[in-house]
């Protein structure tokens, strides 16, 4: 199919998933709206052609600063930043009604689902990026009194051109009682902490007859207090180890129930995909645009958004999942998840330095990556 009939195929489904659920979203185009639609951008005040912004190191640009009641229904990026990794260096935040905390904290690649910190293309009906480095997001972002958006420049190097576009609504009338708000967090483990470093392989019987039926010591996604829905996560994977980077077990615990509500059988299960995906591929509601050869130093990024059926909570929520088998596995995870929720939300994980968030290889041991010089006898990785 086309990039221009998939685009096209996931508006519609869009708008269709959205609406039949009864929830939000695109509006109806055969009733008449309203709302007025305005726009805040990078143009230039004057009106000559230098239509960006420059954000100098450790600077924070606010770019949208508006009153409610409205939402933000779309949102375009694109960057232009000679510094190596400048997708993990500028940090995206949105704040609602005032709030002292952002209810969006990721670095502005991770938002759009480039958690390896590199360009690739992909497309669904909430995210999408373009060959063109084109980034758009179509998340549906309603605000009652106000809302604010800032991007930081946490590198070493001058941002020497942010162009943006967002589109925002005004409504004429107060958000509907029950309205939830948009959130977005960011995770990563730069190694996660597997409980074996002498495997040889994912068949391994060690690793392979492993029991893990509590979740402890799961990737986390997200966890939440107060009540909304799970709506879906993107995620990428650097190797610190050869073979197979997934076989985890998705997890969902709702409510603070004694068991979960959903357990899932492999990683690529949870994001639809199958047999280690195989090869790149971008469908509108999950995908595998970055399939690595299953060796240490290999990145992968994967998607699964669950518009079709938002996973509700009315207490709590966590989501997390297992890094191989019964987490076995050391690769890095990077990842963020979002959700619709009603303030107040419980506070974020504090956003890792920097430094800490450009991808590097972990010295973990395993196959692939031996902290010691083999010896004879040792197992060889196959």
């Amino acid at each position: 199919m086309k990039p221009t009939k998939l685009l096209a195929l996931s508006i519609f489904l869009a708008s269709y998933l959205v609406q039949a659920q009864g929830a939000e979203g695109f509006p109806d185009p055969t009733q008449q709206q309203t709302y007025t639609l305005h726009r805040s951008s990078s143009r230039e005040a004057t009106g000559a052609n230098a239509d960006y912004r420059t954000i100098t190191p450790g600077q924070t640009l606010t770019i949208l600063d508006v009153d409610g009641p409205g939402r933000l229904s779309h949102i375009w990026f694109t960057l232009n930043d000679s510094e190596s990794y400048h997708l993990k260096r500028i940090v995206l935040r949105m704040y609602w009604d005032g709030e002292s905390t952002p209810s969006v904290e990721t670095p502005i690649g991770d938002f759009f689902g480039l958690g390896a910190g590199e360009y690739y293309f992909w497309s669904s009906p909430v995210l999408s990026v373009g060959n063109d480095r084109s980034l758009n997001s179509y998340f549906q972002m309603p605000y009652a009194k106000h809302a604010r958006i800032t991007v930081t420049n946490e590198g070493k190097q001058t941002l020497g051109n942010l162009y943006w576009n967002i589109d925002y609504r005004q409504e004429a009338k107060p958000l509907p009682p029950g309205t939830l708000y948009f959130h977005a967090q960011y995770r990563q483990a730069q190694p996660n902490h597997g409980w074996i470093s002498d495997w040889y392989d994912n068949g391994d019987p060690r690793v392979n007859f492993r029991r893990n039926l509590d979740g402890k010591d799961n990737y986390i996604w997200f966890e939440a207090k107060g009540h909304g829905q799970f709506i879906g996560v993107t995620m990428s994977v650097l190797q610190n180890q050869d073979g197979w980077w997934g076989e985890g077990n998705d997890r969902f615990e709702v409510d603070d129930g004694a068991v979960p509500t959903i357990v899932g059988t492999g990683s690529e299960d949870y994001f639809l995909g199958a047999w280690n995906f195989g090869s790149p591929q971008s469908f509108p509601l999950h995908g595998s645009p970055v399939v690595g050869h299953e060796v240490a130093g290999s990145r992968s990024s994967v998607y699964r958004f669950h518009l079709d059926s938002p996973i509700p909570f009315t207490k709590s929520m966590k989501a997390s999942i297992e890094h191989g088998h019964a987490n076995a596995r050391s690769d890095n995870f990077y990842s963020v998840a979002y959700w619709y929720q009603a303030e107040p939300h419980m506070p974020f994980p504090p956003l890792p330095e920097m430094s800490e968030r450009i991808p590097a290889l972990q010295a973990v041991g395993g196959p692939g990556n031996a902290k010691q010089p083999q010896k004879e006898g040792d197992p060889q990785p196959r």
